[in-house]
């Protein structure tokens, strides 16, 4: 494993970082196009921005279940504070930022459910006739986040291997020796 080059802090920093540019991104959006009509194209058709309200979870599921979301994010939220905290000292760079994001991203959706029972998306991709759901930019972190932590899980597994198979290895070939 890695060893720890920033303190447990900084990871806390990375959270609210995220936390801060998704606000103020939905803000912005907010305040500058309008609800459900208004779509400003930024790459012709590909990409749109555009501003709508999630009443529900990622691409509008479980719609006005708010309760049930807030219930959810305290109890995620809760969890990546326990395991950034346990797993600090062993755990790779890239585990803890990606926990960071994650709980960056979590609260930012997590505040605008809290305050106003809905959340703020306006990310709009198409492909061909396909509209991708639309989106902001806690999803975007959470979902890197997510990535971040599978992409880990995968290299550490890999390390464990490839550390494990060195280590037959060399006792295969000391049971040789001795036969010899």
């Amino acid at each position: 494993m890695q060893r720890r080059v920033w303190p447990v802090w900084a990871y806390y920093i990375i959270a609210v970082v995220v936390f801060i540019v998704d606000y103020v991104s939905k803000k912005i959006v907010s305040h500058n196009v309008e609800l459900n009509t208004e779509r400003i194209p930024v790459i012709g058709d590909f990409f749109i921005l555009t501003h709508i309200r999630n009443r529900g979870a990622a691409f509008g599921m479980l719609q006005e279940q708010r309760l049930f979301f807030l219930t959810i994010t305290v109890v995620v939220v809760g969890g990546i504070l326990w395991y950034l905290h346990r797993s600090y000292r062993t755990g790779t760079a890239m585990l803890l930022i990606a926990l960071a994001v994650i709980l960056g991203g979590a609260v930012g959706n997590f505040l605008d459910r809290a305050r106003y029972g809905e959340v703020v998306d306006f990310l709009q991709f198409n492909f061909g006739s396909y509209t991708f759901p639309i989106f902001n930019l806690a999803d975007t972190a959470i979902c890197i986040g997510v990535g971040l932590v599978i992409l880990d899980a995968l290299l550490t597994m890999k390390q464990e291997k490839d550390s494990n198979d060195d280590g037959e290895q060399s006792e295969n070939n000391r049971d040789e020796r001795q036969t010899v």
